[in-house]
């Protein structure tokens, strides 16, 4: 048995308890762990007891962090568990938070792949392709990705993706069909489409460059 001789609140950020043990620090813990488990002085632990104590921070320091990271957007279980091992937590710890996140519906793969299609459609569309690539990336499940990804059209998303730059480009060029061609295809490569959808896309948006062109001037002279 050891005997707690000293509580000392660490004056740093975290809420942090420092428990000193027959007069020499032994840990430190969250200042929950000591409200909850009725730390104070003289109060002696087992090892058992000790160990526990020590777990239980690990875990609830685990947890925060979780939550913090999922505060930005949601991520996958992959990347969740590539933070925690980042932030030195162990395995146990990680599948622990993982499981507890999962249960409360915080954490979900095909909830975040889903996410992540939906976002990249609606601002940044790319190609099927590609945002496979990106959620394999992520550590999703290929099955996950496949269903989810399942109802991306690339035709549809390529000219989502062109429309706003080929309008840029016909704003200092509107005569130019090969410069035309080749700045926008170069474009839409890099958003994963193959030849045949880019080839489709920038000869329809060049086909249709006289109203894309009465948009762009009505844009401006709303501008003024």
């Amino acid at each position: 048995m050891s005997r707690i001789t000293a509580l000392h609140v660490n004056k740093g950020r975290g809420h942090r308890v420092n428990v000193f043990l027959d007069g020499k620090f032994a840990f430190s813990v969250g200042s929950k762990v000591v409200s909850r488990e009725g730390l104070q002085p003289e109060q002696e632990l087992t090892v058992e007891q000790i160990e526990t104590l020590v777990i239980t921070d690990r875990y609830e320091r685990g947890l925060a962090t979780a939550l913090r990271y999922l505060a930005y957007r949601p991520r996958s279980k992959a990347e969740l568990k590539e933070r925690l091992q980042q932030r030195g937590f162990d395995t146990d710890t990680q599948e622990k938070v993982i499981s507890k996140l999962q249960q409360q519906g915080l954490l979900n793969d095909t909830e975040f792949a889903e996410y992540w299609t939906d976002n990249r459609q609606s601002f940044s569309p790319r190609s099927r392709r590609l945002t496979k690539m990106e959620l394999e990336r992520k550590g999703v499940d290929r099955d996950i990705i496949n269903r989810t990804v399942s109802s991306i059209d690339d035709e549809s998303s390529a000219y989502r993706a062109a429309i706003t730059h080929a309008m840029t480009l016909l704003r200092y060029d509107h005569d130019n069909h090969d410069r035309f061609f080749r700045r926008l295809g170069a474009y839409l490569q890099r958003r994963g489409f193959d030849h045949d959808v880019i080839r489709h896309t920038v000869e329809n948006l060049w086909t249709n460059r006289e109203s894309l062109s009465n948009e762009v001037q009505a844009g401006l002279g709303r501008s003024i």
